[in-house]
């Protein structure tokens, strides 16, 4: 009985970790392929970050949240105005925390219905060797 209770309770606390993110994540090589196809990429960071290690070429910038991790009040307002929730969107900030909650948010929230998380941010797409324009 107990064993049959404790493997139950094992089950529970493992699929609670397995949940799938409703978005999107890429790698270096899928953001490449993404951005031939010309798919918007929003680069969420501050720009302090913008300018310590680059950007994307024809990444639109737009504050996400600032340095005391506040949310920028125009930036939904902006990001909604421009994206419409059908279109395919690429989201990057330094590691990808910021937009993996960005991302959840936009699609679980807003209705969004393509959203890609660059996982690991910019560091990977550095790391990767991958260009940078810097500012």
């Amino acid at each position: 009985m107990f064993f049959r209770f404790y493997s139950i309770l094992l089950l529970i606390v493992m699929l609670q970790g397995c949940t799938e993110a409703p978005y999107n994540n890429l790698d270096s090589n899928q953001l490449k392929t993404m951005l031939v196809h010309d798919v918007s990429i929003f680069d969420v960071r501050r720009p302090d970050e913008w300018r310590q290690t680059g950007i994307i070429e024809d990444s639109k910038l737009l504050t996400f949240v600032d340095a005391n991790g506040k949310i920028n009040p125009e930036f939904l307002s902006r990001f909604t105005s421009t994206v419409d929730k059908h279109d395919p969107v690429i989201l990057i900030c330094r590691s990808g925390k910021r937009t993996s909650k960005l991302a959840r948010y936009l699609v679980e929230k807003m209705g969004y219905t393509n959203v890609y998380n660059v996982r690991n941010g910019i560091m990977q797409w550095i790391r990767d060797d991958q260009p940078v324009k810097h500012l």
